[in-house]
């Protein structure tokens, strides 16, 4: 799960799913696996899928869905891109994973790199498919602007002074125009990229592949999809894990908050741990190096510093660049030579950690649409608030919590109060998953992005949920090799074991 980025709150899909196991449209036919749908849907459960080898190892296959699930039809199908690799031993069924943002690909995941996205029992196991989810890389895709207008949309400054009014027109006029570019460049499809619409799409592709139950490992935003399937398709539950889990009644403030003190948290574990580590820029003192922190941001902002390719580094360069060294440990060290750089007037890790999280590549290319779904997916996904009383105060909370993570800007959320679309979901409420079978719930003490207390609140929402909580640093837990972990959800996953009680890894 991402950060606020360009002004967009962090994504964690808090809608209330209202949709029943079935739409209304006439009598009910059956699916490959002998579940009735109503009959307006049945094309779509009755397509054959043709896997075709697709290097390394893998196999591919496309998937129609419909544009829009309220009312399909065929004549405005969308599609979906899927990669698998199958079972290296006896295959106990499918297992399906997805790597988050929104806007990761769960297509390359698997097919690039599955050793990462499971341990080598489970593919012993399972065949293991991932996929791109609608807006999303090989699926039919947000498109918004080419490489250089996505430079300059995320690294562009305005000519106007932070704070005036003449700033807050240009990022106005720069968020509508992309708003604008996004519904030229994705066409109709830009409505129904919401998470609700994911969770039918995957409860399609659980019955194509010939599986009477799902089980399915989600990270971070993954978890977002899981547990709206739980709470959505309780009785399709096999075994499913939510890795680095989010709380299904939080707001979209309350989303900014709770990741804004986990960053300022991380960003105090990585400073406490920085004397111990090679190179380290900061004194050891953590209040002042966070004054420290503090004063390169104004002094960025104030004087941006240029790259050898033209872009401006700003303090929200640096943000970006430090959020993106805090999502886990293994970043540390480039955190000391971005410091080290930055205080010398230098810009290069600064910018190959931002690039890192927005996509781009050395030269320049966007290596895939990654942000643009995860900001298309957001403002679907989340009411926006404009009340500019309830916004200051907002804002003064931010900064109260977490007074060195929070960069503030003025008209809150610009980007998604000008989307073309608005809101698509209901009141945020508490999943339930009445009925499902016992799930997973794994959440890190340290993470900043999904934070612990998260993870714990939904473990306590889902009726048939056990929490596993990761005493670490880091975003999401299973990928880190933490034995502990990977030994609970593996065995959980083989055989369907449940720990009588938290392992506390």
């Amino acid at each position: 799960m991402l950060r606020r980025a360009v002004a967009v709150a962090a994504t964690g899909a808090v809608v209330a799913l209202t949709l029943c196991g079935c739409l209304a449209g006439g009598p009910a036919t059956s699916t490959p696996t002998g579940e009735d749908v109503a009959a307006n849907v049945a094309p779509y459960y009755e397509q054959t899928l043709e896997w075709v080898d697709c290097d390394n190892g893998a196999q591919c296959t496309t998937v129609r869905v419909p544009l829009d699930w309220s009312n399909p039809s065929s004549a405005t199908d969308i599609s979906l891109a899927l990669a698998r690799h199958t079972a290296t031993g006896t295959a106990k069924g499918s297992l399906f994973v997805n790597p988050g943002g929104p806007g990761a690909s769960g297509y390359d995941l698997v097919h690039d790199d599955v050793d990462y996205a499971v341990s080598a029992d489970l593919q012993e196991s399972f065949d293991v498919i991932g996929w791109d989810p609608r807006g999303v890389g090989r699926s039919t895709p947000v498109t918004c602007y080419d490489d250089a207008d996505l430079d300059e949309f995320f690294y562009g400054l305005p000519s106007a002074a932070p704070d005036s009014p003449e700033w807050l027109e240009q990022a106005t006029a720069s968020a509508a125009a992309f708003g604008a570019a996004c519904l030229e460049g994705t066409g109709p499809a830009l409505e129904f990229i919401d998470t609700q619409s994911t969770v039918r799409d995957l409860d399609l592709m659980r019955a194509l592949v010939g599986d009477e139950k799902l089980n399915y490992l989600g990270y971070s935003y993954g978890s977002d999809i899981g547990m709206y399937y739980i709470d959505t398709f309780p009785a399709k539950v096999g075994r499913v894990v939510l890795d680095g889990a989010t709380d299904s009644t939080v707001t979209s403030f309350d989303v900014s908050l709770t990741q804004s003190i986990g960053f300022e948290r991380s960003l105090r574990a990585y400073l406490e741990a920085c004397p111990s580590l090679d190179e380290c820029p900061f004194t050891g003192n953590v209040p002042d190096d966070l004054a420290t922190v503090r004063s390169l941001y104004d002094a960025l902002d104030a004087s941006p510093i240029a790259a050898p390719d033209g872009r401006e580094m700003d303090g929200g360069v640096l943000d970006i660049a430090m959020i993106m060294g805090l999502y886990s440990a293994d970043y540390w060290p480039e955190l000391n030579d971005l410091f080290a750089e930055v205080l010398r007037g230098e810009t290069g890790t600064a910018f190959y950690l931002a690039d890192s999280y927005y996509g781009r590549d050395t030269d320049g290319t966007y290596i895939d649409n990654s942000l643009e779904a995860f900001i298309a997916i957001s403002c679907i996904d989340y009411p926006v608030e404009t009340d500019p009383h309830v916004l200051a105060a907002q804002d003064a909370e931010l900064l109260k919590a977490a007074p060195t993570t929070t960069r503030l800007t003025q008209g809150g959320d610009l980007v998604c109060e000008n989307w073309p679309f608005a809101y698509r979901g209901g009141p945020a409420t508490a999943v339930t998953g009445a009925g499902a079978a016992p799930v997973l719930v794994v959440s890190t003490t340290g993470d900043p992005a999904t934070p612990y207390e998260w993870g714990v609140a939904l473990a306590d929402q889902l009726e048939s949920a056990q929490l596993v909580t990761f005493n670490g640093e880091g975003h999401t837990a299973y990928g880190q090799g933490n034995e502990c972990v990977v030994s609970t959800v593996d065995e959980y996953f083989l055989t369907g074991a449940v720990p009588s009680s938290d392992p506390d890894c």
